[in-house]
């Protein structure tokens, strides 16, 4: 593993000599991104307006400069989560204005350092949070949202751990005190959350893992778990079967009466934690309707009846920990833990496949399809397959885009590449 961790350092160093010696072509730069006048541009996905899928366009946009305290990171991998469809539906509080970039997580190459930053230099091999603007060739963040990663993990992988495996650690460890002997109900097993939840439950002594997902995973992922359901069975039935008292945690990413089936699952002293909406999430574009029934099935919660029944609930959003509630510092504590458990190889990110920028909309459907195992990862340097080439169009920041016309692309096959 050494003589791995060691080619892996070699490969980035002489990426960067590569990247350092080309002589900037006519209408180029050095470093394979284009220039308009004085400006330099990369290639960023764009979403022009919250809806459906022919909102993503792949266009040219100018390339961000580190402020003070920022990083700047010539990106690799960039992670797609189910937030992603949510923020390209509109359908989150208090969206930003669009046009914009998505994407809140990336791995890469340090390409230059703002004023104060200290502990990184030119070359390092980072993974980062970005407030939005992650698809992209470069991405520009603050000092305290970059971290190194180690020399055997790809950048894939790197893409695939922020998100997924600092939700899952700070719900158990931090909210819900996961102990020796104590069981987990997770949803989506087979998603990136979920399975970092069963990988970090396996570090600790005797804990029992309910998960439920779609039957077709099942197979893949009946060793990450002890009991598995499928997602359409009644659960809540099957759970008691196995443990009348019910779990001792509840993770729900679904939200809508999975919500009240949770609480009716824990055990004194139990702790629910809500830490998503995906049954919000239908079509292809935000739907009013599910919106309103699953605020309609969520459970009322009376603060006497959890008073009575010793019963705790919780909620946790990362992105709010990270970029409105100042808990950086408590992130990269977390994140150096996570790290040590990766080294000693514990736990390891699942990549369920790795997309083109160029085949965006289709990475994202197949998250909408609830089709991935593990994370779905956009490789910036992947070349697209010639199906999808003409799918996405790349145009200038200032320039015209053609409307996608629907259901040109219904026959398409979908031919990612699968680890």
């Amino acid at each position: 593993m050494a003589k791995e961790g060691v080619e892996k350092a070699e490969e980035t160093e002489q990426m960067i000599g590569k990247e350092a010696s080309k002589e900037p072509a006519e209408g180029g730069g050095g470093d394979g991104s284009h220039r308009l006048g004085d400006a330099q541009e990369m290639r960023a996905v764009v979403l022009a307006g919250f809806g459906g899928l022919n909102k993503l366009r792949l266009s040219r946009k100018a390339m961000p400069e580190p402020q003070d305290g920022d990083i700047k990171i010539r990106v690799k991998a960039c992670g797609l989560n189910f937030i992603d469809l949510m923020v390209r539906q509109g359908n989150i509080d208090n969206p930003p204005k669009t046009p914009l970039v998505p994407g809140f997580e990336c791995s890469g190459i340090v390409e230059a350092l703002g004023d104060s930053v200290k502990g990184y230099e030119i070359g390092d091999r980072v993974m980062a949070f970005v407030n939005y603007n992650a698809w992209a060739e470069v991405v520009c963040t603050p000092v305290e949202f970059v971290y190194k990663i180690p020399d055997d993990m790809s950048f894939s992988e790197a893409a695939a751990f922020p998100m997924n495996f600092v939700t899952a650690y700070m719900m158990l460890f931090e909210v819900a005190n996961l102990r020796e002997g104590m069981s987990v109900l997770v949803h989506s097993a087979g998603g990136g959350v979920g399975q970092a939840v069963a990988q970090l439950c396996s570090t600790v002594p005797n804990v029992i893992v309910f998960g439920t997902a779609s039957t077709f995973k099942h197979e893949a992922i009946k060793d990450s778990v002890t009991h598995l359901f499928d997602r359409n069975a009644d659960y809540v039935q099957e759970v008691k079967r196995i443990s009348a008292e019910g779990v001792d945690i509840v993770l729900d990413c679904l939200c809508g009466d999975n919500t009240g089936k949770g609480l009716s699952l824990l055990k004194p002293l139990g702790t629910y934690i809500l830490y998503g909406s995906s049954n919000m999430v239908t079509g292809e574009t935000k739907s009013f309707f599910s919106f309103a029934k699953s605020w309609w099935q969520v459970e009322k919660v009376n603060p006497i009846k959890l008073y009575e029944e010793n019963k705790v609930i919780a909620g946790f959003s990362l992105l709010n920990l990270l970029f409105k509630q100042g808990r950086a510092g408590l992130i990269r504590g977390v994140v150096d833990r996570l790290l040590g458990l990766y080294n000693q190889k514990k736990i390891k990110p699942v990549v369920d496949s790795l997309w083109a920028l160029e085949e965006v909309k289709e990475a994202m459907q197949r998250i909408h399809d609830r089709g991935n195992i593990g994370k779905l990862i956009l490789d910036v340097e992947k070349t697209p397959t010639p199906l999808m080439a003409n799918d996405s169009t790349e145009t200038s920041e200032a320039g015209e885009e053609e409307e996608d016309h629907e259901g040109d692309g219904e026959n398409k096959e979908r031919m990612p590449f699968i680890q």
